[in-house]
């Protein structure tokens, strides 16, 4: 019984095509209902031929194809000529009405295949993207392992090379740490989102918590939005780092953010740092500053003041 079930569902869902004698049987119920039909309209209408049969065509196309479609509509026309529920006999008018009929049959079969056609293609296509998917989750697995790996070597390099010169391994150690930190969370975030400080906190952190401060309400980012600002904000702090507000012993940094509606407002402010004179051509990092808010409708404006550097980020924030 559940063997019968799981055919029927699937021929209904279009996974795959009934047995021959399977549709034959499912046809052959809708044309048995659909003449039960006809016999109770014709307590109210005797001249009601056909019309019954057309949904028996439907459903008997939808769950067998359009084979089982054309012979159920063969078969709904002969029953409304042959079979008779009052004493009308059978005329000119009649046999009309049977190319009337089977001519909206034609088009209900051509319909209801097209329909199957197209949904089996696009179930064939989502097949293909889900294993395309998990394809590329394997490979960012591997690459994030990889990363890791990489990062733990060079740590361990390093550390091994500057053992006699603590001071400058103590430099650079909760440095290289926090880059590894980092690439975990985002590896994280790709995931599930994370909080927006969180996201700040991992990555300013390496440069010391009296160097920064963090203005705003807790604010939960959804995954595509956090991993886009987890690599804006890592740009900006790589370059505070090597020529702003971290360059300096003095430089601060004040990062604040609101939320208007649906809107994202985030600035971030650097002051006492080196004063900028001389800005080049916009490379990698600006580009990647440029554009990484743009699927969200979002816009990054870079000043560079001298004070400091001051960048504005507005982005929408998606519903899920």
């Amino acid at each position: 019984m559940m063997k019968l079930i799981d055919e029927f569902r699937r021929g209904w869902q279009g996974i795959s095509q009934p047995s021959a004698l399977f549709g034959a049987g499912f046809a052959g119920c809708c044309l048995a209902v659909a003449t039960v039909a006809r016999w109770g309209l014709a307590q109210i209408r005797p001249d009601v031929f056909f019309t019954p049969y057309i949904p028996a065509v439907f459903f008997a196309t939808a769950f067998g194809g359009f084979r089982i479609g054309i012979a159920t509509a063969l078969a709904g026309g002969a029953l409304g000529v042959a079979v008779n529920f009052s004493a009308a006999a059978v005329d000119t008018a009649r046999f009309a009405l049977l190319l009337i009929f089977w001519a909206v049959c034609g088009i209900t079969v051509w319909g209801v295949e097209h329909y199957r056609t197209m949904v089996a293609q696009q179930r064939q296509i989502a097949k293909r993207l889900i294993q395309e998917e998990e394809y590329r989750k394997l490979i960012v697995d591997e690459l994030q392992h990889r990363l890791k790996n990489k990062t733990s070597t060079i740590h361990a390099v390093l550390h091994q090379v500057l053992q006699e010169q603590p001071q400058i391994w103590a430099s650079i150690d909760h440095r290289i740490r926090s880059l590894s930190a980092t690439d975990d969370l985002i590896a994280r975030v790709d995931v599930s989102g994370c909080d927006i400080k969180d996201l700040l906190r991992s990555e300013l952190g390496p440069y010391g918590h009296v160097r920064f401060n963090l203005n705003g309400d807790p604010l939960f980012l959804p995954a595509k939005l956090a991993v886009s600002l987890a690599l804006m904000f890592h740009e900006l702090a790589t370059n505070a780092g090597k020529y702003g507000a971290f360059s300096a012993a003095s430089g601060l940094l004040q990062v604040s953010w609101s939320v208007s509606d649906d809107r994202l407002n985030i600035a971030w402010d650097e002051t006492e740092g080196p004063t900028v004179e001389n800005v080049g051509k916009p490379g990698f990092g600006t580009k990647l500053l440029k554009s990484a808010l743009r699927p969200f409708d979002g816009k990054t404006e870079i000043s560079f003041l001298k004070t400091g550097v001051h960048c504005t980020m507005q982005c929408r924030i998606p519903a899920s």
